[in-house]
């Protein structure tokens, strides 16, 4: 008897180490400087940060990248894949708004940090899951590359610090509701004319769907193409249902935007 209660006993033990070990990253720091920083604009399709601000909280936000830093890849891949993708968003979020800190005010665009034999987005400077890696990295290898994912809309919760870029959310990503999140943010970013707009019997949208159109044409979610995917939002792009057919069948011009890449600081 003395046996099996030590056996069951260290059972007890071993589950209740490897559940604390799997409990998911707690983002509040994030998700609280992130509701006092983060200004809605143009009606709430998109939003601007008041980096001063960030600025002043700088013990608070120094306190969340550590923590961001102190996670391990061993805890990492313990988690579910939607705490895992709610982190590597935060992570990329929370580092680009860092980087810009590095010069704020002294700068007019994210590209101001970089030259034309560097881009600020290849600086290797986050401590993160156990390796020194750039911004890239993170949105490349760790999220687009890793085929764990598999999600295009992605790309409209990353922020690259820009006014071309999808609004940087007033809330951290969670696991739990990541999946309304980027809903919420695809549906948000088509829905902003001054990016994405049916006009003139075209669609003219965001470059972002040029440089990353692979990504809406692999089967993830479902969308075998581009013309698919803007036909799921077709309300947010204000397209009538007798272009849809067209666009399918490829006779509606699809025009990409240039991209503004002003800093996204309130102004």
């Amino acid at each position: 008897m003395r046996f099996f209660a030590a056996l069951l006993m260290s059972l007890l033990v071993s589950l209740q180490t490897n559940s604390l070990i799997a409990e998911p990253m707690n983002h509040a720091h994030w998700d609280s400087l992130l509701k006092k920083h983060v200004k809605s604009i143009d009606g709430g399709s998109a939003t601007a940060l008041d980096y001063s601000g960030f600025a002043r909280d700088t013990g608070r936000f120094k306190s969340y990248q550590d923590q961001l830093s102190r996670v391990t890849q061993t805890e990492f891949d313990q988690w579910s894949k939607d705490n895992q993708l709610a982190f590597l968003i935060n992570a990329y979020n929370a580092f680009t708004v860092a980087l810009i800190l590095t010069k704020y005010p002294g700068l007019d665009s994210i590209k101001d940090l970089g030259s034309f034999f560097s881009s600020p987005w290849k600086k290797k400077f986050i401590k993160l899951l156990g390796q020194t890696r750039s911004l890239d990295d993170i949105e490349h290898k760790l999220i687009r590359g890793s085929r764990r994912y598999n999600d295009p809309r992605i790309h409209f919760a990353v922020n690259c610090a820009s006014i071309g870029c999808p609004a940087l959310r007033a809330e951290a990503y969670m696991g739990d509701r990541i999946d309304s999140q980027l809903q919420d943010q695809t549906r948000q970013f088509l829905s902003d004319t001054s990016r994405n707009r049916s006009e003139n019997g075209q669609l003219e949208v965001s470059s972002i769907f040029k440089w990353y159109r692979e990504d809406f044409e692999k089967g993830w979610l479902g969308f075998d193409s581009l013309e698919d995917f803007f036909v799921a939002y077709k309300s947010e792009l204000g397209m009538a249902d007798e272009q849809l057919s067209d666009l399918q069948a490829g006779k509606i011009d699809i025009e990409f935007l240039d991209y503004d890449w002003r800093l996204n600081d309130v102004r």
